[in-house]
């Protein structure tokens, strides 16, 4: 067994293989069990929690139940609060809970408790999971889920997970991809960064890697890169980009697994159903818990660093990006515009963007959509 352990440690250690595993969990909808020093903490995403589970938790729990909930859902809910916090669940009321956790117009019904270090690394555990950042957790005892099979994580890997993770990544294949409007392009696809998913850096053209390099940091959008969606300009920035490097010396499209601002596809469309019932791109992230941005850039820096790349021009309308290339030691030479076109239904998805987020979007200069509607 030493030898199968050496492999584990060489691979990322033990306690990244168990964060990867509670991950697994959480997604599939089943309890997972954090722990430090003594004390254990039985966790549960709140959109796995239904009928089977709550004589179970009733019992495990002994009244001891708390609903951990992000500072965003908090401000939702009434409080002025800037951190997350937990509300006491004396009985696992499933009705109670979906409203606390998800229901428009909803108001806190209880005091709100400060988290403790367990509390904290399931929330950061559901962040990872891309799931709703909603936490059922209760304290339980070695005798209660001893011979239960739970996945048990230590809360010290979680809060390491991420770090780690970036050290983790490597290049697992590459090869020529021919694109439209850029012929000479090559995909390399690096394993690694949160989750394990894959992360493509796209080499455009044939660039020189001892001067700036043009760059582009491109988080996965499914709706607009593959289907055209005309709620946001992702796709036009894509395509755009590809084309801007082809006809200008090549660059480096780094093609990012971080659906939804680091949400995750299905919390997207729980934002975009908001949206469509008036709540602007980042109101609805926050009736979902979400902050503005839940995105790390820090692996992609890596990423360009394992392909060579030490100084670039960043295409961008994001300070968020070009501030994150600096502090992980780039030399962000120059950065530039990237847009897309507005239509009717992004132009409101843009402006907020520009005015929350701090993104460097000139309305005026942004060319038109003519045609069809969504």
């Amino acid at each position: 067994m030493s030898e199968i352990k050496n492999i584990l440690d060489s691979e990322g250690g033990l306690g990244q293989v168990a964060v990867e595993r509670a991950v697994a969990e959480v997604r599939s909808g089943r309890p997972v069990i954090i722990k430090a020093g003594r004390s254990h903490l039985m966790m549960l995403c709140v959109e796995a929690l239904d009928e089977r589970h709550v004589a179970t938790f009733e019992a495990l729990g002994k009244r001891r139940a708390r609903l951990l909930l992000p500072a965003p859902r908090l401000r939702r809910l009434g409080l002025d609060r800037m951190k997350p916090g937990a509300i006491a669940l004396p009985t696992i009321d499933l009705a109670r809970i979906a409203t606390l956790a998800l229901e428009l117009g909803a108001r806190i019904d209880a005091p709100v408790a400060t988290l403790s270090r367990l509390d904290l690394a399931a929330l950061e555990l559901v962040r990872v999971a891309l799931v709703l950042p909603a936490v059922i957790a209760f304290p339980v005892s070695v005798r209660d889920i001893e011979g239960e099979g739970l996945v048990r994580v230590e809360a010290a890997a979680i809060e390491a997970y991420r770090r780690n993770a970036v050290r983790d990544l490597h290049i697992v294949g590459r090869a020529p991809v021919p694109l439209e409007g850029a012929p000479e392009t090559e995909f390399v696809i690096f394993r690694g960064g949160e989750g394990l998913r894959d992360q493509v850096a796209v080499i455009v053209g044939k660039p020189d890697f001892a001067a700036p390099v043009t760059v582009r940091l491109h988080s996965a959008c499914l709706t607009g890169d593959l289907f055209g969606s005309l709620k946001c300009d992702c796709g036009d920035q894509l395509r755009h980009t590809a084309r801007f490097m082809a006809e200008n010396g090549g660059g480096v499209l780094l093609y990012l697994d971080q659906e939804g601002r680091g949400n995750g596809l299905s919390n997207k469309m729980r934002a975009y159903k908001l949206q469509a019932q008036g709540f602007d791109t980042y109101d609805a992230d926050e009736v979902l818990g979400f902050d503005h941005d839940q995105r790390g850039f820090d692996f992609a820096a890596e990423m360009l660093k394992q392909i060579g790349v030490s100084q670039v021009h960043v295409m961008t309308n994001n300070p968020l990006k070009i501030a994150a290339l600096e502090t992980a030691g780039l030399e962000v030479v120059s950065d530039r515009r990237i847009l897309g076109r507005t239509t009717d239904q992004n132009v409101r998805y843009l402006a907020s963007k520009r005015d929350k987020a701090g993104h460097f979007i000139d309305m005026d200069s942004a060319p038109a959509q003519t045609g069809g509607k969504e």
